[in-house]
């Protein structure tokens, strides 16, 4: 580990970016200046966020300031998970197969269909009357 105050990770999720800094410390993790637990009250999405630290076995080891915004709470999660992870790779290149293997690398590219004209949604068609 150099001599970095801190290690950069932009993660995205939808249309949700997470900018990331992380720093050695007690395990603080920081989402728009209140604590993560006050942000994400659902365990499911804690454990998202916390598992690139679970993944690596640095949990309690860093300390998390993350500046999230767009979406919705679930893709500011994922954005976060995967800011935190390239954070992580940045801070310490041979953890990369690791968390390669777990999938926390691969950027998750689905996002929303835009709507076509003469259609209700993006393909949602209006419905087909014969008589």
């Amino acid at each position: 580990m150099s001599e970095q105050a801190y290690f950069r990770g932009t993660g995205k999720r939808k249309t949700a970016v997470a900018q990331v800094k992380l720093m050695t410390g007690n395990g603080a993790i920081i989402v728009n200046g209140k604590p993560f637990e006050d942000v994400f009250s659902i365990p499911r999405l804690k454990s998202a966020i916390l598992e690139p630290l679970r993944v690596t076995e640095t949990e309690g080891k860093f300390n998390a300031i993350v500046k999230v915004e767009g979406g919705g709470v679930s893709s500011q999660a994922g954005a976060i998970r995967h800011g935190i992870s390239r954070a992580l790779v940045v801070m310490d290149q041979n953890l990369k197969t690791l968390l390669r293997s777990h999938g926390l690398i691969t950027r998750d590219a689905r996002i929303k269909e835009r709507k076509k004209y003469g259609l209700k949604r993006a393909r949602k068609a209006r419905q087909y009357r014969k008589r």
